[in-house]
């Protein structure tokens, strides 16, 4: 029997934040002094452990000293509060700085909430915008009411800074809000089977040993080896035994990074519920840790929808989308995903919903031709031909894999340019691609900041063209919006008609 994740919200009545500046949670300098210290607890670890009783090695806890004093004071010397549709922050005492951050400038809000942020009833907020790389504000930490009550404030758009007669915000009316996606146990459980999540903590694990001590891992894995060889060899194994064991180790080590895959997904992706309320959409998920994102739906740019093996055999899918947010190294809190994992039928109907002039289900797709299958083929040509004669000058026979290789490169490059297509209609343009892997990245034309023709040298000796698309908040790790290998003059025609569609109609940011 599964039990339903405690919602971050409680209570009937939404709480509200008074227009006369207020203070963080009185805990506040605690929770700085955590995120201060983290990065110095492996030596302080290791001074408490390995330490000798000197005297002197306790220099540095003098700096642990400064660092509560800089918390302590963080929190007697930071205010914030609301006038009128903004936000003001106060900072410093010696050295005083005031922002004032319009509601309208804050394009995401998002409330992160640790198991120890849980015990003490508060939560991390950020305000985040288009532009720059750090957060409008940051707040470490607010009472979970005050840090709600800021959320609906941004989600109104400071309508609520109509002052009453005592001198507070009144309230607007807070639209019901309607639960679009809900993610069970056994859709976490997929996600983590379909992820790799695993696999990125096993390497990192792996570089943060190899800082510690270079030997270590080398060392391991030497009588790792020592021990299994002293067994096989003691048990008369041949080569069929050796080739048992080898697929029997690596079967178990994939059974434990999708293990490891799985927890990760409980732990980040528990209790997963996307949420509409007016325009805004609010994802809440975490099972120790609770993270609340909230952005409004006119700040979505663009759209990827992702299909990978494992997701075909499960029969589920990935919706993603960019936001006009931008986001530090390591911070990964914006609105990201609207559907971690779901049926094609649940993520046809989300599009159709936060959509529905799109006309998504009857895109009329425009195959690219498939005779450019080659030119898919070519960049990776050279890296088979250099390692199938590296492996045939150290192995010998073993360099005539390169030629299969060869082969199933060029039969997959085909395949790849069989499914290439685009779509464009009066409102959306989108392209899709993969073949084992299959993904449709696409977006409303109005978001888009800029449209680009490219030919290169090899494009003009084959009479084609690449059109690149361009909107706000796209990850590098994501597919390229752009069409590639399309006739010149149909490039034209596109290129024509999108740039005059984006003259006459406004940037929706």
């Amino acid at each position: 029997m599964t039990t339903t994740p405690e919602p971050m919200v409680t209570g009937s009545a939404p709480p509200t934040v008074h227009a006369a500046e207020r203070r963080l949670h009185p805990m506040s300098w605690l929770f700085v002094l955590l995120a201060q210290l983290r990065q110095f607890v492996v030596p302080l670890v290791a001074l408490l452990v390995f330490g000798r009783g000197d005297r002197n090695e306790l220099w540095p806890l003098i700096g642990v000293g400064v660092l509560v004093l800089a918390a302590v004071w963080q929190y007697f010397t930071f205010r914030y509060g609301v006038a009128g549709d903004a936000l003001l922050v106060r900072k410093g005492l010696l050295e005083r700085s005031v922002r004032v951050i319009p509601f309208a400038r804050i394009h995401n809000v998002a409330l992160q909430q640790s198991l120890l942020h849980r015990l003490f009833g508060v939560a991390e907020v950020r305000l985040e915008s288009a532009g720059g790389k750090k957060p409008e504000a940051e707040m470490r930490v607010l009472k979970l009411d005050d840090a709600l009550a800021l959320e609906q404030l941004v989600r109104h758009r400071g309508q609520a800074s109509a002052v009453d007669e005592v001198g507070a915000p009144s309230t607007p009316a807070v639209p019901e809000a309607t639960t679009l996606l809900q993610l069970p146990l056994g859709e976490v459980v997929r996600h983590g089977l379909v992820s790799n999540r695993g696999l990125i903590v096993v390497g990192a694990g792996v570089a943060g040993l190899s800082q510690i001590s270079p030997r270590l891992l080398p060392n391991l894995f030497e009588r790792w080896g020592e021990v299994l060889f002293g067994y096989a060899g003691s048990h008369d194994f041949g080569i069929a035994g050796y080739a048992l064991a080898a697929a029997s180790l690596a079967v178990l080590a994939v059974a434990l990074l999708r293990l490891l895959s799985v927890l990760l997904s409980l732990l980040q992706y528990y209790g997963f519920t996307l949420r509409e309320s007016g325009r805004r959409l609010t994802v809440e998920r975490g099972l120790l840790a609770r993270w609340r994102t909230s952005a409004s739906r006119r700040r979505i740019q663009a759209w990827t929808l992702y299909e990978g093996l494992t997701h075909r055999l499960l029969r589920r899918r990935s919706l993603h989308v960019d936001t006009a947010v931008a986001e530090e190294q390591q911070q990964q809190r914006a609105l990201r995903e609207l559907a971690p994992i779901a049926t094609p039928q649940a993520c046809d109907r989300l599009i159709a919903h936060l959509l529905p002039k799109a006309d998504w289900a009857g895109q009329a797709w425009r195959p690219i031709p498939v005779h450019n299958w080659w030119r898919l083929f070519l960049p990776g040509m050279p890296w088979i031909l250099v390692v199938g004669g590296v492996a045939g000058w150290r192995f010998g026979a073993w360099g005539l894999l390169a030629v299969p290789w060869l082969a199933w490169s060029a039969y997959a490059a085909r395949q790849h340019a069989r499914r290439a297509a685009y779509a464009v209609n009066d409102q959306l343009v989108a392209v899709r691609g993969g073949w084992w892997s299959r993904w449709w990245r696409f977006a409303e034309i109005d978001k888009l900041q800029a449209v680009s023709l490219s030919v290169s040298p090899l494009d003009r000796r084959c009479g084609t063209a690449t059109l690149w698309l361009d909107t706000a908040g796209a990850t590098p790790m994501g597919p390229s919006l752009r069409i590639r290998f399309l006739p010149t003059d149909e490039a034209r025609a596109l290129h024509d008609t999108l740039a005059a569609t984006l003259s006459r109609r406004p940037l929706r940011w």
